[in-house]
């Protein structure tokens, strides 16, 4: 347990902060399902196999990338703190314990449309359990969709995941700054933000596999660059929010990113 001299959140505050991300989930579900309506293409399919898992949120299954819907992962250079205060990194192992419950089982996947970077939305069943709520019940994601944040209250509650100690909102990490909220089922360390939001976070990649840097240019557009590429020793991860560390070539262009030229 963090040790007592530290300060904590008051339970009231948990318990708070828990009714208002009920209603922020249940917002959040509905934005996003008239957002998809609006302007995804219909992409409807059902795909079987056993999958790659990319990420928290990723797999590629019959050469299609699929988006599991309804939910959102921590992506794998996302740093959590544990129940001691101490930095893990919690984007990989919410991979890691995906592809350990999926074992090389059969997936079903039923998709619909279409998200930005063309990969297939949609819900995902091993021996017809339902992977998308597996991932929020366990506490490895947090729910983007009403229907989903049933299973987030309990994952918290029994300090499952990322529960287990205090993290930022998978959706919050990319464009984190000082005013981001750190969360967690109990108490939250008095240093959290100081840790989580600090330059020298992710001076390191946060896996010895996830060596891969990439970065945002002015336009936007996504750009990974490869150890071994001329651009590689130039770019410092310490610099700006925008870059971060990938694990994998399909990873990277699963989610919107491109091969550096050089």
């Amino acid at each position: 347990m963090l040790s007592s001299s530290r300060m904590y959140r008051h339970r009231i505050v948990r318990e708070t902060w828990i009714r208002s991300e009920r209603l922020l989930s249940v917002n959040r579900g509905i934005m996003f399902a008239l957002l998809a309506l609006v302007t995804s293409p219909v992409c409807a399919a059902t795909l079987s196999g056993a999958p790659r898992i990319l990420d928290g949120n990723t797999i590629e299954i019959e050469k299609t990338n699929v988006r599991l819907s309804g939910i959102e992962a921590p992506e794998t250079d996302q740093i959590c703190l544990d129940t001691n205060g101490r930095k893990w990194a919690c984007g990989v192992a919410a991979r890691d314990e995906l592809i350990k419950h999926s074992n090389g089982r059969t997936w079903d996947c039923h998709t619909q449309r279409v998200d930005e970077y063309r990969r297939a939305l949609g819900n995902c069943f091993i021996e017809g359990e339902n992977v998308n709520v597996w991932m929020v019940r366990s506490g490895w994601a947090l729910s983007a969709a009403a229907s989903h944040a049933v299973y987030e209250l309990s994952a918290s509650t029994a300090h499952a995941g990322l529960w287990s100690g205090a993290f930022i909102a998978p959706w919050d990490w990319p464009r984190r700054n000082k005013g981001t909220m750190i969360i967690g089922a109990w108490s939250v360390p008095i240093d959290a933000q100081e840790v989580l939001l600090g330059s020298v976070l992710l001076s390191e990649p946060p896996s010895p596999e996830c060596l891969i840097k990439g970065t945002v240019e002015r336009s936007g557009e996504r750009i990974y660059h490869l150890p071994g590429q001329a651009s590689y020793e130039l770019i410092d991860m310490t610099k700006k929010r925008s870059e971060r560390w990938l694990c994998s070539e399909a990873e990277a262009e699963a989610t919107g990113w491109r091969k550096a030229v050089r």
